[in-house]
């Protein structure tokens, strides 16, 4: 069993410290891209407040193919340039937006969506997936969050072989 141990008065970037290495301990010693996934997600799920969605999609060809997550059903395919998830694997940027209802393409899998954080997982300069997180609350992503996720994202790939053969 893993437990999950958090200090309520750590400020949030000694928070996130924290969670990333208690992440790189849950990640150690598997390496199977969905297995590490499905489990990031539901780590990312419980230990960050606020969330109605947690999840990847995997970048096949000029689409992303919906991968391991933790929330209500979602959109399974998203072109490439369409929507917060589309607009971040065509430009390899983070995208933080905080209310989706503004942003121009959005996707509204989730009518309670209402701010996003999109990390691209990128190895040697290719897209392999993007990491999704939705909240019901506009405004709810700080940079320190953006920051904090990010450096999960790359706890990820390094404790994952993040390719695969279809």
């Amino acid at each position: 069993m893993f437990t999950i141990e958090v200090d309520s008065t750590a400020s949030l970037e000694i928070t996130y410290q924290e969670l990333n290495a208690q992440l790189a301990a849950l990640l150690s010693g598997e390496r199977d891209l969905i297995c590490n996934a499905a489990q990031f997600s539901a780590f990312v799920m419980q230990t960050i407040v606020d969330l109605n969605w947690s999840g990847f999609y995997f970048a096949r060809n000029e689409e992303l193919v919906l991968g391991p997550y933790v929330g209500k059903v979602a959109c399974t395919r998203i072109p490439f340039g369409r929507g917060v998830c589309g607009k971040a694997a065509q430009t390899l940027q983070v995208q933080r937006i905080d209310d989706v209802h503004a942003f121009d393409g959005h996707i509204a899998c989730d009518a309670m969506s209402a701010s996003e954080l999109v990390v691209p997982v990128v190895v040697d300069g290719k897209l392999v997936a993007v990491f999704d997180m939705d909240s019901p609350k506009v405004g709810r992503f700080s940079e320190t969050d953006q920051a904090g996720i990010a450096s999960f994202v790359a706890t990820f790939i390094k404790a994952t072989d993040v390719t695969w053969s279809l």
